[in-house]
Protein backbone atom coordinates (compact mmCIF):
# COMPACT_ATOMS: atom_id res chain seq x y z
CA UNK A 1 0.00 0.00 0.00
CA UNK A 2 1.36 3.01 -0.76
CA UNK A 3 0.66 5.41 2.50
CA UNK A 4 -1.04 8.46 2.06
CA UNK A 5 1.38 10.01 4.75
CA UNK A 6 4.26 8.55 6.71
CA UNK A 7 7.31 9.62 9.16
CA UNK A 8 10.49 10.56 7.13
CA UNK A 9 12.84 9.35 9.77
CA UNK A 10 16.11 7.27 9.85
CA UNK A 11 19.04 6.17 12.43
CA UNK A 12 19.87 9.54 12.76
CA UNK A 13 16.71 9.97 15.14
CA UNK A 14 17.17 7.05 16.86
CA UNK A 15 20.67 7.78 18.06
CA UNK A 16 19.03 11.13 19.10
CA UNK A 17 16.34 9.21 20.94
CA UNK A 18 19.15 6.69 22.69
CA UNK A 19 21.34 9.79 23.65
CA UNK A 20 18.57 11.16 25.80
CA UNK A 21 17.62 7.77 27.25
CA UNK A 22 21.02 7.55 27.96
CA UNK A 23 21.38 10.82 29.93
CA UNK A 24 18.65 10.16 32.38
CA UNK A 25 16.94 13.60 31.78
CA UNK A 26 13.84 12.57 29.41
CA UNK A 27 11.20 15.09 30.39
CA UNK A 28 11.20 18.75 29.90
CA UNK A 29 14.83 19.65 29.53
CA UNK A 30 17.79 21.04 27.85
CA UNK A 31 17.10 19.17 24.38
CA UNK A 32 13.26 20.92 24.50
CA UNK A 33 15.42 24.40 25.22
CA UNK A 34 17.65 23.90 22.26
CA UNK A 35 15.13 23.04 20.23
CA UNK A 36 12.95 26.08 21.52
CA UNK A 37 15.94 28.32 20.38
CA UNK A 38 17.00 26.68 16.64
CA UNK A 39 13.27 26.68 15.92
CA UNK A 40 12.50 30.42 16.89
CA UNK A 41 15.90 31.39 14.82
CA UNK A 42 14.56 29.14 11.81
CA UNK A 43 10.82 30.57 11.89
CA UNK A 44 12.12 34.28 12.61
CA UNK A 45 10.49 35.15 16.28
CA UNK A 46 12.00 35.55 19.64
CA UNK A 47 10.43 33.54 21.36
CA UNK A 48 8.86 28.84 20.94
CA UNK A 49 7.45 27.49 23.38
CA UNK A 50 7.46 23.31 23.11
CA UNK A 51 4.16 22.01 23.79
CA UNK A 52 2.78 18.09 23.19
CA UNK A 53 0.33 19.47 20.80
CA UNK A 54 -0.48 22.03 18.33
CA UNK A 55 -4.12 21.60 20.19
CA UNK A 56 -2.26 22.80 23.28
CA UNK A 57 -0.38 25.63 21.31
CA UNK A 58 -4.17 27.09 19.63
CA UNK A 59 -5.27 26.83 23.84
CA UNK A 60 -2.56 28.78 24.86
CA UNK A 61 -2.70 31.65 22.35
CA UNK A 62 -6.38 31.92 22.64
CA UNK A 63 -5.68 32.13 26.55
CA UNK A 64 -2.64 34.87 26.60
CA UNK A 65 -5.21 37.05 24.35
CA UNK A 66 -7.71 36.46 27.00
CA UNK A 67 -10.40 35.64 25.15
CA UNK A 68 -13.79 33.94 27.37
CA UNK A 69 -17.25 33.73 27.35
CA UNK A 70 -18.77 36.20 25.07
CA UNK A 71 -15.64 36.88 22.66
CA UNK A 72 -16.21 35.57 19.19
CA UNK A 73 -13.43 34.02 16.99
CA UNK A 74 -13.02 33.71 13.30
CA UNK A 75 -12.10 30.66 11.96
CA UNK A 76 -12.06 28.76 8.45
CA UNK A 77 -14.34 25.60 8.37
CA UNK A 78 -12.24 23.98 6.30
CA UNK A 79 -8.89 23.05 8.95
CA UNK A 80 -8.97 20.38 11.60
CA UNK A 81 -11.64 20.45 14.28
CA UNK A 82 -8.77 21.33 16.20
CA UNK A 83 -8.84 24.60 15.31
CA UNK A 84 -12.46 25.43 16.69
CA UNK A 85 -12.05 23.25 19.59
CA UNK A 86 -9.37 25.80 20.68
CA UNK A 87 -12.26 28.52 20.81
CA UNK A 88 -14.80 26.58 22.68
CA UNK A 89 -12.52 25.32 25.48
CA UNK A 90 -12.33 28.92 26.46
CA UNK A 91 -16.13 29.26 25.88
CA UNK A 92 -15.63 31.32 23.53
CA UNK A 93 -17.41 31.03 20.24
CA UNK A 94 -15.68 30.28 17.18
CA UNK A 95 -17.43 32.00 13.84
CA UNK A 96 -16.76 29.61 11.10
CA UNK A 97 -15.82 31.38 7.46
CA UNK A 98 -15.95 29.95 4.22
CA UNK A 99 -13.12 29.22 2.01
CA UNK A 100 -11.61 29.88 -1.47
CA UNK A 101 -12.17 27.87 -3.74
CA UNK A 102 -9.09 27.32 -4.98
CA UNK A 103 -6.86 27.36 -2.46
CA UNK A 104 -8.93 26.02 0.41
CA UNK A 105 -7.60 28.85 2.63
CA UNK A 106 -9.69 31.13 4.43
CA UNK A 107 -12.17 33.36 2.46
CA UNK A 108 -10.83 37.11 3.36
CA UNK A 109 -14.22 38.29 1.55
CA UNK A 110 -16.28 36.29 4.32
CA UNK A 111 -13.64 37.42 6.49
CA UNK A 112 -15.10 41.13 6.63
CA UNK A 113 -18.65 39.80 6.73
CA UNK A 114 -17.92 38.05 9.89
CA UNK A 115 -16.12 40.65 12.08
CA UNK A 116 -18.24 41.73 14.80
CA UNK A 117 -17.32 44.22 17.91
CA UNK A 118 -16.91 41.20 19.62
CA UNK A 119 -14.59 39.79 17.64
CA UNK A 120 -11.64 38.98 19.57
CA UNK A 121 -9.19 37.25 17.39
CA UNK A 122 -9.00 35.32 13.96
CA UNK A 123 -7.03 31.65 13.16
CA UNK A 124 -6.35 31.69 9.77
CA UNK A 125 -4.97 28.37 8.79
CA UNK A 126 -2.21 27.79 5.84
CA UNK A 127 -4.13 25.30 4.15
CA UNK A 128 -1.93 22.45 3.16
CA UNK A 129 1.08 24.42 3.99
CA UNK A 130 0.09 26.80 1.27
CA UNK A 131 0.20 30.72 3.15
CA UNK A 132 -2.60 33.01 3.51
CA UNK A 133 -2.15 36.72 1.93
CA UNK A 134 -1.74 37.63 5.16
CA UNK A 135 -1.50 41.48 4.23
CA UNK A 136 -4.55 41.61 2.64
CA UNK A 137 -5.54 39.75 5.88
CA UNK A 138 -4.39 42.36 7.92
CA UNK A 139 -5.83 45.28 5.81
CA UNK A 140 -9.24 43.40 6.42
CA UNK A 141 -9.20 42.75 10.18
CA UNK A 142 -7.20 46.07 11.11
CA UNK A 143 -5.88 45.68 14.90
CA UNK A 144 -7.90 42.53 15.79
CA UNK A 145 -4.96 39.94 16.97
CA UNK A 146 -4.26 37.31 14.12
CA UNK A 147 -3.46 33.28 15.55
CA UNK A 148 -1.70 31.73 12.47
CA UNK A 149 -2.10 28.03 12.62
CA UNK A 150 0.77 26.75 10.99
CA UNK A 151 0.17 23.17 11.55
CA UNK A 152 0.66 22.56 7.84
CA UNK A 153 3.36 25.34 7.53
CA UNK A 154 6.28 24.96 8.49
CA UNK A 155 9.10 25.67 6.36
CA UNK A 156 6.41 27.45 3.75
CA UNK A 157 7.58 31.31 2.98
CA UNK A 158 4.79 34.22 2.42
CA UNK A 159 6.86 37.42 0.71
CA UNK A 160 10.58 36.04 2.25
CA UNK A 161 9.57 35.27 5.46
CA UNK A 162 8.38 32.09 7.36
CA UNK A 163 4.77 30.96 8.14
CA UNK A 164 4.53 31.38 12.06
CA UNK A 165 6.44 35.05 11.73
CA UNK A 166 3.46 36.84 10.13
CA UNK A 167 0.54 37.26 12.97
CA UNK A 168 0.57 38.16 16.41
CA UNK A 169 1.21 34.46 17.56
CA UNK A 170 1.43 31.26 15.53
CA UNK A 171 0.71 27.60 16.29
CA UNK A 172 3.15 24.26 14.81
CA UNK A 173 2.42 20.43 14.98
CA UNK A 174 5.15 17.83 14.76
CA UNK A 175 2.25 14.81 14.66
CA UNK A 176 3.36 12.08 13.44
CA UNK A 177 3.00 13.06 9.81
CA UNK A 178 3.37 16.65 9.78
CA UNK A 179 6.59 17.68 7.56
CA UNK A 180 8.69 18.19 10.91
CA UNK A 181 7.39 14.83 12.80
CA UNK A 182 8.01 13.91 16.13
CA UNK A 183 5.48 11.57 16.66
CA UNK A 184 3.81 14.18 18.65
CA UNK A 185 4.19 17.47 20.22
CA UNK A 186 3.84 21.17 19.31
CA UNK A 187 4.93 24.48 19.47
CA UNK A 188 3.35 28.47 20.30
CA UNK A 189 5.76 30.82 18.82
CA UNK A 190 5.37 34.59 19.71
CA UNK A 191 7.54 37.58 19.63
CA UNK A 192 5.92 39.45 22.89
CA UNK A 193 8.09 38.30 26.55
CA UNK A 194 5.54 38.60 28.56
CA UNK A 195 3.55 36.51 26.59
CA UNK A 196 6.23 34.05 26.18
CA UNK A 197 6.67 34.24 30.32
CA UNK A 198 3.11 33.36 30.87
CA UNK A 199 3.12 30.57 28.27
CA UNK A 200 6.11 28.67 29.97
CA UNK A 201 3.98 28.66 32.99
CA UNK A 202 0.76 27.52 31.88
CA UNK A 203 2.02 25.30 29.93
CA UNK A 204 3.13 23.69 33.53
CA UNK A 205 0.14 23.71 35.76
CA UNK A 206 0.92 27.70 36.34
CA UNK A 207 4.44 26.76 37.68
CA UNK A 208 6.48 29.26 37.86
CA UNK A 209 9.70 27.20 37.02
CA UNK A 210 9.92 24.13 35.53
CA UNK A 211 11.83 21.17 36.92
CA UNK A 212 15.00 21.59 34.84
CA UNK A 213 14.91 25.49 35.81
CA UNK A 214 14.80 24.70 39.45
CA UNK A 215 18.73 22.38 38.57
CA UNK A 216 20.40 26.18 38.55
CA UNK A 217 20.65 28.97 40.39
CA UNK A 218 19.96 29.96 44.06
CA UNK A 219 20.31 26.55 45.87
CA UNK A 220 18.76 27.66 49.44
CA UNK A 221 15.16 27.18 48.52
CA UNK A 222 15.74 24.89 45.07
CA UNK A 223 12.54 22.93 45.64
CA UNK A 224 10.23 25.98 46.36
CA UNK A 225 8.10 27.46 43.20
CA UNK A 226 4.60 29.57 42.28
CA UNK A 227 1.62 29.32 41.25
CA UNK A 228 -0.64 32.07 40.76
CA UNK A 229 -2.23 30.90 37.70
CA UNK A 230 -4.09 27.63 36.88
CA UNK A 231 -2.81 26.11 33.75
CA UNK A 232 -2.53 22.62 32.24
CA UNK A 233 0.50 19.84 31.64
CA UNK A 234 0.95 20.52 28.13
CA UNK A 235 4.91 21.00 28.15
CA UNK A 236 7.29 19.11 24.99
CA UNK A 237 9.77 16.74 26.14
CA UNK A 238 13.14 16.05 25.46
CA UNK A 239 12.68 12.43 23.55
CA UNK A 240 10.44 14.62 21.33
CA UNK A 241 12.86 17.65 21.09
CA UNK A 242 15.48 15.34 20.61
CA UNK A 243 13.74 13.87 17.57
CA UNK A 244 12.11 17.54 16.67
CA UNK A 245 16.36 18.86 16.18
CA UNK A 246 17.17 15.92 13.51
CA UNK A 247 13.94 17.01 11.74
CA UNK A 248 14.43 20.57 11.80
CA UNK A 249 18.01 19.91 10.17
CA UNK A 250 16.62 17.44 7.43
CA UNK A 251 13.08 19.93 6.78
CA UNK A 252 14.98 21.96 4.15
CA UNK A 253 15.41 18.41 2.00
CA UNK A 254 12.06 16.98 2.98
CA UNK A 255 9.62 20.23 1.80
CA UNK A 256 12.16 20.43 -1.51
CA UNK A 257 11.32 16.80 -2.31
CA UNK A 258 7.40 17.24 -1.20
CA UNK A 259 7.77 19.83 -3.92
CA UNK A 260 9.49 17.71 -6.26
CA UNK A 261 5.90 15.27 -6.00
CA UNK A 262 3.77 18.53 -5.95
CA UNK A 263 5.10 19.52 -9.57
CA UNK A 264 4.91 15.82 -10.88
CA UNK A 265 1.78 15.30 -10.00
CA UNK A 266 0.60 18.90 -11.41
CA UNK A 267 2.43 17.95 -14.54
CA UNK A 268 0.80 14.41 -14.75
CA UNK A 269 -2.74 15.27 -14.21
CA UNK A 270 -3.37 18.87 -15.41
CA UNK A 271 -5.03 17.97 -18.96
CA UNK A 272 -7.56 15.45 -17.22
CA UNK A 273 -10.88 17.48 -17.84
CA UNK A 274 -12.55 16.13 -14.49
CA UNK A 275 -9.81 16.85 -11.98
CA UNK A 276 -8.38 20.07 -10.73
CA UNK A 277 -5.03 20.34 -9.39
CA UNK A 278 -3.95 22.74 -6.76
CA UNK A 279 -3.04 26.27 -7.75
CA UNK A 280 1.26 26.29 -8.01
CA UNK A 281 3.73 27.97 -5.79
CA UNK A 282 4.61 31.77 -6.81
CA UNK A 283 7.27 33.95 -6.21
CA UNK A 284 5.61 35.48 -2.71
CA UNK A 285 3.99 32.31 -1.88
CA UNK A 286 5.84 28.92 -1.41
CA UNK A 287 3.70 26.10 0.10
CA UNK A 288 5.12 23.79 2.51
CA UNK A 289 3.19 20.94 0.45
CA UNK A 290 1.70 18.96 3.54
CA UNK A 291 -1.05 17.92 1.31
CA UNK A 292 -1.69 17.72 -2.76
CA UNK A 293 -5.73 18.12 -2.65
CA UNK A 294 -7.58 17.37 -6.20
CA UNK A 295 -10.94 17.85 -6.68
CA UNK A 296 -12.65 15.67 -8.95
CA UNK A 297 -15.91 14.39 -10.64
CA UNK A 298 -16.93 10.90 -8.95
CA UNK A 299 -14.39 11.54 -5.57
CA UNK A 300 -15.87 8.51 -4.03
CA UNK A 301 -15.40 6.46 -7.20
CA UNK A 302 -11.73 7.41 -7.38
CA UNK A 303 -11.15 7.10 -4.06
CA UNK A 304 -12.08 3.28 -3.95
CA UNK A 305 -10.51 2.58 -7.80
CA UNK A 306 -7.08 3.69 -6.22
CA UNK A 307 -7.48 1.75 -2.90
CA UNK A 308 -7.89 -1.20 -5.05
CA UNK A 309 -4.72 -0.48 -6.81
CA UNK A 310 -3.06 -0.35 -3.19
CA UNK A 311 -2.93 3.61 -3.30
CA UNK A 312 -4.34 5.42 0.20
CA UNK A 313 -5.93 8.94 -0.05
CA UNK A 314 -7.74 11.14 2.33
CA UNK A 315 -10.29 14.13 2.65
CA UNK A 316 -9.10 17.17 4.13
CA UNK A 317 -11.83 18.13 5.42
CA UNK A 318 -15.25 17.97 6.31
CA UNK A 319 -16.09 21.28 7.17
CA UNK A 320 -16.19 22.01 10.88
CA UNK A 321 -19.56 23.84 10.81
CA UNK A 322 -21.35 20.87 9.80
CA UNK A 323 -20.75 18.28 12.70
CA UNK A 324 -23.54 18.60 15.41
CA UNK A 325 -21.01 19.42 18.37
CA UNK A 326 -21.43 23.12 16.99
CA UNK A 327 -25.24 23.26 16.55
CA UNK A 328 -26.47 25.79 14.52
CA UNK A 329 -25.38 25.59 10.77
CA UNK A 330 -24.13 28.54 9.05
CA UNK A 331 -24.66 28.06 5.44
CA UNK A 332 -21.03 28.27 3.75
CA UNK A 333 -21.58 27.39 0.19
CA UNK A 334 -17.62 26.97 -0.44
CA UNK A 335 -16.71 24.84 1.84
CA UNK A 336 -20.09 22.85 0.96
CA UNK A 337 -19.55 22.56 -2.88
CA UNK A 338 -16.10 21.15 -1.69
CA UNK A 339 -16.87 18.49 0.76
CA UNK A 340 -17.87 16.06 -2.18
CA UNK A 341 -14.92 16.38 -4.72
CA UNK A 342 -11.70 16.71 -2.89
CA UNK A 343 -9.19 14.25 -1.79
CA UNK A 344 -5.99 13.99 -0.93
CA UNK A 345 -3.17 12.26 -2.47
CA UNK A 346 -0.05 10.36 -1.02
CA UNK A 347 2.80 13.44 -0.05
CA UNK A 348 5.62 12.37 1.93
CA UNK A 349 9.54 12.38 1.24
CA UNK A 350 9.47 8.84 1.11
CA UNK A 351 7.80 8.73 -1.91
CA UNK A 352 9.84 7.46 -4.87
CA UNK A 353 9.40 9.14 -8.66
CA UNK A 354 8.32 5.71 -9.45
CA UNK A 355 5.72 5.54 -6.78
CA UNK A 356 4.07 8.96 -7.68
CA UNK A 357 4.27 7.69 -11.42
CA UNK A 358 2.42 4.83 -10.77
CA UNK A 359 -0.43 7.45 -8.95
CA UNK A 360 -0.50 9.20 -12.15
CA UNK A 361 -1.13 6.61 -14.29
CA UNK A 362 -3.58 4.62 -12.24
CA UNK A 363 -5.60 8.19 -11.84
CA UNK A 364 -5.61 8.31 -15.97
CA UNK A 365 -6.64 5.23 -16.25
CA UNK A 366 -9.63 5.76 -14.21
CA UNK A 367 -13.06 7.14 -15.66
CA UNK A 368 -15.74 9.49 -13.90
CA UNK A 369 -19.34 7.76 -13.47
CA UNK A 370 -20.74 10.80 -16.07
CA UNK A 371 -18.10 9.51 -18.52
CA UNK A 372 -19.00 5.61 -18.36
CA UNK A 373 -22.70 6.53 -18.54
CA UNK A 374 -22.30 8.51 -21.29
CA UNK A 375 -22.79 12.15 -19.68
CA UNK A 376 -20.64 15.02 -19.84
CA UNK A 377 -17.79 15.15 -18.33
CA UNK A 378 -16.15 19.04 -18.06
CA UNK A 379 -13.32 19.83 -15.42
CA UNK A 380 -14.95 20.51 -11.65
CA UNK A 381 -16.39 24.12 -10.20
CA UNK A 382 -17.28 24.65 -13.80
CA UNK A 383 -14.31 24.59 -16.08
CA UNK A 384 -13.09 27.99 -13.54
CA UNK A 385 -9.44 28.39 -13.72
CA UNK A 386 -7.58 27.15 -10.32
CA UNK A 387 -5.46 30.32 -9.44
CA UNK A 388 -5.03 31.99 -6.05
CA UNK A 389 -4.83 35.54 -5.61
CA UNK A 390 -1.89 36.82 -7.78
CA UNK A 391 1.06 37.13 -5.44
CA UNK A 392 3.75 37.11 -7.86
CA UNK A 393 5.12 35.51 -10.70
CA UNK A 394 4.13 31.66 -10.95
CA UNK A 395 6.70 29.18 -10.77
CA UNK A 396 8.11 26.93 -13.87
CA UNK A 397 7.07 23.12 -13.01
CA UNK A 398 10.16 21.64 -11.73
CA UNK A 399 11.84 24.16 -10.79
CA UNK A 400 13.23 24.05 -6.89
CA UNK A 401 12.32 26.99 -4.63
Amino acid sequence: MIQLFKPYMDEEEVQAVAEVLRSGWIGLGPRTTEFEKQLAQYIGVSYMIGLNSATAALDLAVRLLDIRHGDEVIVPTMTFVSTAHAVAYSLATPIFADVDEATLNISLEDVARKITPRTRAIIPVHYGGRPVDMDELRKVVGDIPIIEDAAHACGAEYKGRKCGSLGDLACFSFHAVKNLATGDGGALALNNKSQADRAKRLRWLGIDKGTWDRTEGDRSYWWEYHVDEIGLKCHMNDITAAIGLVQLRKLPRMNARRLQIAHMYTEGLRDLPWLRTPPPDTADSKSSWHIYCIQCEDRDGLNTYLQEKGIGTGVHYKPIHLYTCYGNRPHLPVAESLLPRIMSLPMHPGLSDDDVNYIIDSIRSFQPAASRTGGNTRRPAEMKAATPRPLGQVSRPGELQ
